[in-house]
C-alpha cells in the first residue's frame, strides 16, 4: 500500500512540475530556475545529514552522491545567474565622447 501511495505522489508531483513550468514565459524561465538552484542549497544540509548519519553503508554512499548531485546544482545555478546578469551590464564601449 505504501509503494502505491508513493508511487501515486510522485505521478502528481511530475504531472503539477510539467503543468507549472509550462505555464512560465520564456522570458522568466532562466531567472526562475537559476533561482530555484540557488535554493536547492537546501538539499546540501539535508544531504550532509544523510552522509553522516552513521546508519548503513548504502546511505553513506547516497547521502555522498546526493552532495555531490546538489553542489553540481548549486553551482550551476549560481552561474547561469552570472550569465544572467551579464547580460544586462553595461559594456564600456570606449567611443569617442
Amino acid at each position: 500500500m505504501e509503494a502505491v501511495f508513493l508511487s501515486f505522489i510522485l505521478m502528481l508531483a511530475i504531472f503539477l512540475g510539467f503543468e507549472l513550468i509550462s505555464k512560465v514565459p520564456a522570458t522568466l524561465h532562466t531567472p526562475l530556475m537559476s533561482g530555484a538552484n540557488a535554493i536547492s542549497g537546501i538539499t546540501i544540509v539535508g544531504a550532509l545529514l544523510s552522509a553522516g548519519a552513521q546508519h548503513d553503508a548504502m546511505a553513506t554512499w547516497l547521502g555522498g552522491a546526493a552532495v555531490m548531485f546538489a553542489s553540481i546544482n548549486v553551482v550551476g545555478g549560481y552561474l547561469v545567474t552570472d550569465r544572467m546578469l551579464a547580460m544586462f551590464r553595461k559594456k564600456d564601449g570606449g567611443g569617442a565622447a
